[in-house]
């Protein structure tokens, strides 16, 4: 959704209500975004909703702040949350690249049935794939790209206005997400310094070497899988960040 977002300080308090029994909401937790959009619902004559820390939602005519305003500023009415932007194709056959390719579904080292690019299966006999298997690699890329989107929003959601990425920055940075996982990257000094409005291609070279170790030994494919990234992210493309 396109939404205006606004944000307040401070504690909320929570009225009981009817509608969303299904939630558990606290008692005391802070806002962390409002939305104003006229696709929700309307409470009283007030259409703003609230995320508060917990991830839970609830309407803004239930909550007080101790203003009758906002702490601060509304954005202006073209800023707000925005979908993440899909890998390009370079990213896409990166990630590829070193995940490794197989048709037909097999147990994984930790024991979990996987199938193409590393995907782990959810359902019996893959179900959920949506491909005839044994894969094809085009269906497999197809899948892995798919597989992705939780890295993108991830990364999207962790980064600020000040980091200013290219498609192929971004890429670079999905790619050591679904590697090496979102939490790890949200709190590694990659995120802090882009939030700070260092430029990627001096922070990346300097940083994603950093990520080579399993173990606590240094990992020759992961030094190659850093190159890569560092090496894809250093190639011009449009703008991907911030939306």
């Amino acid at each position: 959704m396109s939404h205006r977002e606004a944000f307040r300080e401070g504690k909320l308090n929570i009225a009981p209500f009817q509608g969303f029994s299904r939630q558990k909401l606290p008692g005391h937790a802070s806002i962390t975004r409002l939305f104003d959009t006229g696709s929700c619902p309307n409470i009283n004559g007030n259409s703003i909703w609230d995320k508060t820390s917990d991830g839970c939602y609830v309407a803004d005519y239930y909550v007080k702040t101790g203003s009758s305003g906002y702490v601060k500023p509304k954005c202006s009415s073209g800023g707000g949350s925005c979908s993440a932007p899909k890998s390009n194709a370079a990213t896409v056959d990166l990630i590829a690249e070193f995940e490794g390719f197989v048709a037909k579904v097999y147990i994984d080292a930790t024991g979990h049935p996987t199938v193409g690019y590393g995907h782990l299966c959810t359902k019996s006999k893959c179900a959920e794939v949506g491909y005839p298997i044994p894969l094809s690699k085009a269906n497999g890329k197809k899948l892995l790209a798919t597989d992705m989107a939780k890295a993108e929003k991830c990364v999207t959601a962790m980064l600020n206005s000040k980091a200013v990425l290219n498609a192929n920055q971004y890429g670079a940075l999905v790619s050591l997400a679904f590697n090496v996982g979102c939490g790890a990257v949200k709190s590694s000094s990659i995120v802090t310094r882009l939030n700070k409005g260092e430029k990627a291609a001096t922070v990346y070279p300097q940083e994603f070497p950093k990520w080579v170790h399993g173990g606590g030994k240094v990992l020759p494919g992961l030094v190659r899988r850093r190159n890569a990234e560092v090496a894809l992210a250093k190639k011009a493309a449009g703008k991907a960040l911030p939306c």
